[in-house]
């Protein structure tokens, strides 16, 4: 007996993007189910940009997004807060205490969690840091402040740009079991960017860019 098709988390239609003289994406269209999925390319091939689209951050030269059935066109504000993406470069936070900024996705995320956001804390060692300003964090911190912020947020859809970088190691395996139970997710849906696939982890979707 075949199991019931599963709604996809993500549809994207059409996608069409380039920088100036450098054409990404032409027609790119998937769908995305629940459980851990990847972005792979080399460096340049746009990994970080298609997260950025999906995340609503860069307009798309063509093409459409929909999470849950909601449209980024047409419900801008819905979706949004449907995905959690942040750049793990942004300076934007660099003012907030590191408890702050977490404070502060309850704001954004319905579903946001204090009780796994707690865990997180703990799981990546971030207790004794989180008074300090983002800015005097190590990149490594920051990286454990973001993840923190992702697993947290409860969103449908959580986009995770290299995901393992500047981690240590005690970090990666935290980092791992996580994925690992994100897997069987039924209702949710996590898209890694990165140049393989990470040990250990069994992917439902593998896009190749």
């Amino acid at each position: 007996m075949n199991a019931d098709p599963v709604d996809p988390v993500l549809q994207a239609r059409g996608l069409c993007f380039g920088w100036p003289g450098r054409p990404l994406f032409r027609d790119l269209s998937f769908d995305l189910p629940p459980g851990v999925s990847l972005v792979r390319g080399d460096d340049g091939s746009g990994k970080s940009t298609l997260l950025a689209l999906i995340a609503g951050a860069l307009v798309p030269d063509a093409g459409t997004l929909a999470v849950q059935g909601v449209p980024l066109h047409s419900q801008h504000d819905a979706y949004r807060h449907r995905v959690f993406w942040i750049d793990p470069q942004t300076e934007a936070h660099d003012a907030l205490a590191a408890s702050g900024y977490l404070e502060s996705l309850s704001r954004h995320y319905p579903k946001f969690s204090t009780e796994t956001m707690d865990e997180l804390v703990d799981g990546f060692g971030l207790r004794p840091h989180l008074g300090k300003p983002m800015y005097m964090l190590s990149t490594g911190s920051r990286r454990k402040v973001w993840l923190t912020a992702a697993f947290s947020a409860g969103a449908p859809l959580t986009l995770i740009d290299q995901p393992f970088a500047a981690l240590d190691a005690p970090s990666i395996r935290f980092l791992r079991e996580l994925l690992q139970e994100a897997e069987g997710d039924a209702a949710r849906a996590w898209l890694l960017a990165d140049h393989e696939a990470p040990d250990g982890v069994v992917l439902a979707r593998t896009i190749k860019i």
